[in-house]
């Protein structure tokens, strides 16, 4: 038996907004949602996972259009299309590699920078106890 889940269930289980998952379903991330016979929404398990993949997409940084583009070769081409998803995560796995290099380089300074200051504060501190 499957689940469904209204769409104030749905936002909070996927930290969204219910008005980022009705943008998501009109821009065409998320595919038209089930509807119960009072014509509310009713999201599957499958949609959970699909929002939650979009999540994740949108988190590492890809713009809602290549999002959108990847929802597209999905719906239209379920069987198909597996190596233009595929090179559309290849490329957004290497722009977030890429933005974690960078990162990892300025986090480096910033690091220095603390180690600088700690050791301003050490010779201070040795240069007022020897006064002292």
């Amino acid at each position: 038996m499957t689940t469904a889940l209204t769409i104030q269930q749905v936002a909070h289980k996927t930290a969204l907004s219910v008005y980022t998952l009705r943008y998501y379903e009109r821009c065409g991330l998320i595919a038209p949602v089930g509807r119960a016979s009072n014509g509310h929404r009713r999201y599957s398990e499958s949609d959970i996972r699909w929002i939650e993949f979009l999540n994740r997409l949108r988190l590492t940084g890809m713009p809602i259009r290549q999002m959108q583009q990847y929802a597209r070769l999905v719906r239209q081409y379920p069987d198909t299309a597996f190596g233009e998803r595929k090179q559309l995560l290849e490329d957004h796995r290497k722009a977030v590699s890429e933005q974690i290099q960078q990162l990892q380089e300025n986090l480096a300074v910033v690091d220095w920078k603390i180690q600088h200051y700690s050791n301003l504060e050490a010779k201070l501190n040795e240069h007022n106890n020897l006064n002292a």
